[in-house]
Order: C-alpha cells, then structure tokens, then sequence
C-alpha cells in the first residue's frame, strides 16, 4: 500500500492523484520528494507570494494557501477509502498530524498543534503542512514535513497565508538524519495508525 516514488514534478504527480481517484478501486500512500514548486490551495490568495523568483507557481485543488515543496521534503500523500473506513475529515487532519507527531517523537522532538491552523509546529516554527481534498470518498493530498532541505524559498511567501510564519526542519533540531530515516519511521507509525 505505501509506495516510493522518490522525486517527481509535481504536476505530474497531482494529474496521478486525480487519475488514482477517479478509478477509485483502491488505496494506496505515496511517499515521495518535489523538484522546487509553490503551490497554492482552493483558498489561496496570491498576495501571499512576497516575490516572484524562477520557483514554478501551481494551482491546485487541495484545502489551504500558499505553501513550497522541494527536496529534502517528504511529501505523503494518502489516497484512501475515507467513507469506507469511517473517517470524517476533521478526524482524518486529526489522524495525519498524530502521524507527524509520533514520528517527531520517535525523534526525541516536542510538537504541537494549532487550533484552526492544521499542521504541525515546533515551539512556534511550522514543521509539516496538511492540505487535503476529498472526492469519490477517497481522500488526496497530504502531508509535507521539513527535513533536510533549503528553507529560504519560504521566504518568498506567506507559509499557509500567515504573515511572520516561521518554518523549520528536522535537521536544525536533530542533526543526525536524512529523509530514508524519516520514510521508515514514518511508514512504521502509518501501519499502527492507518492499520
């Protein structure tokens, strides 16, 4: 059920997802990283983008704003039977950031969450991003925890559409790792979570 796609544009992802769900047969998770690309939710507003730079800009369908992928990102994506399994969304975002958090932990790391900002925060730094959407009763999208990779293309946004929002990564806090680490924590804590 969990595959490896390692690093893919991400458009080409995002027209899998939606194929993946429309023949809505199965379930499946998709770990993977994105060459450098913003992309901006159903709620974004583009004011959130500070400064144009070479980065691509994609709109896309999932919940939220303004947000940057790229290497040394991990990137999980969960096409899953939610109607099948009983989840309603706000226990699913519930779900996805416990994920986070127990992996974080596994990692001696303290997180915590935001009421009405979902995702995942160290002290007050945003270490993992949800935006999701849910068609067919399957959901798509996911999550997106910093771990090893360049931060400065956050500051050509507004992460998630917050002003002064400041991001950090696994590696600033815990240096002894890389994002294979992470796909076997993380992918051990989604069996005890998502059976």
């Amino acid at each position: 059920m969990i595959r490896d796609l390692g690093i893919k544009q991400y458009q080409e992802t995002f027209s899998l997802m939606k194929d993946f769900i429309v023949k809505g047969k199965e379930e499946s998770i998709w770990m993977l990283e994105h060459e450098p690309v913003f992309t901006l939710g159903t709620a974004a507003d583009e004011k959130h983008i500070l400064k144009k730079t070479d980065i691509d800009v994609v709109q896309t369908d999932r919940g939220g704003e303004v947000t940057y992928h790229g290497p040394g990102q991990l990137v999980v994506y969960f096409l899953l039977n939610i109607k099948k399994r009983g989840l309603g969304p706000k226990i699913f975002v519930k779900n996805l950031e416990k994920l986070v958090q127990k992996t974080l932990l596994d990692l001696e790391i303290e997180s915590k969450t935001i009421k009405g900002s979902p995702g995942v925060y160290v002290d007050s730094k945003k270490i993992a991003s949800i935006g999701l959407r849910f068609s067919r009763g399957f959901s798509y999208h996911g999550i997106s925890i910093n771990v090893d990779m360049d931060l400065d293309p956050f500051n050509n946004i507004n992460p998630c559409g917050y002003k002064g929002l400041e991001v950090t990564q696994i590696r600033d806090i815990y240096s002894n790792i890389n994002i294979e680490k992470v796909k076997l924590l993380i992918s051990s804590n989604i069996k005890n979570i998502f059976n």
